[in-house]
C-alpha cells in the first residue's frame, strides 16, 4: 500500500512539499452524472427552467468551481489554471445528464481535484435549478475518468 503523502512522520496532516518537483503539463479529465425525471429533462432541454439556462449557468459554477478547489479541500494547493472546460451531454433515454470537466495546467502538482470540483458544483447547480420540478435527481459516479502529466504518468479508469 502507498505511503499516504498528507500525514507526516508523527501522524499530523500536512500539505505535500512540491517545492523540487518538475513542473510538467498535467491533463484531468472527471465525469459525474444527474439522474432526474423525464419531464425536468425536457425542461431542461427545453430551456423552459425558469431559473435560465441551466447548462450555461452550471457550466459557469464548474470553471469557478475548479479555480477555488484550493479554498474547499484543505491540503490542495492554489493553482494556475491554464485551461477548464465543462461539458454536458444529455441522455434522453436514461433522462440524465453527464457532466465533463477537463482540466490543465504547466506546473509541480495535478489538476485532479480541480476536474472532480467542476464536476461536483456544475451538478449542484443543475439540481440548485430545477429543484422546484424536481426533488429527486440524483447526482452519481463522480470519478476521475484520466490523467497525464507528472512524476506518476498517465491514468485511464478502466
Amino acid at each position: 500500500m502507498p505511503k499516504l503523502t498528507h500525514i507526516d512522520q508523527e501522524g499530523r496532516v500536512r500539505m505535500v512539499d512540491v517545492t523540487d518537483k518538475s513542473p510538467t503539463i498535467r491533463t484531468a479529465v472527471a465525469q459525474g452524472v444527474v439522474s432526474m425525471k423525464p419531464a425536468t429533462f425536457e425542461m431542461i432541454q427545453n430551456q423552459t427552467i425558469k431559473k435560465g439556462n441551466v447548462f450555461e449557468t452550471a457550466r459557469i459554477a464548474g470553471v469557478m468551481a475548479a479555480k477555488k478547489t484550493a479554498d474547499l479541500i484543505p491540503m490542495c494547493h492554489p493553482l494556475n489554471i491554464t485551461h477548464i472546460a465543462v461539458d454536458f451531454f444529455p441522455d434522453k433515454e436514461t433522462s440524465s445528464i453527464r457532466i465533463e470537466a477537463v482540466a490543465r495546467i504547466f506546473d509541480q502538482t495535478g489538476v485532479e481535484m480541480e476536474a472532480l470540483s467542476a464536476v461536483a458544483v456544475a451538478g449542484l447547480t443543475i439540481y440548485d435549478m430545477c429543484k422546484a420540478y424536481d426533488r429527486e435527481m440524483t447526482i452519481s459516479d463522480i470519478s476521475l475518468l484520466r490523467k497525464t502529466g507528472g512524476k506518476s504518468g498517465s491514468f485511464i479508469k478502466e
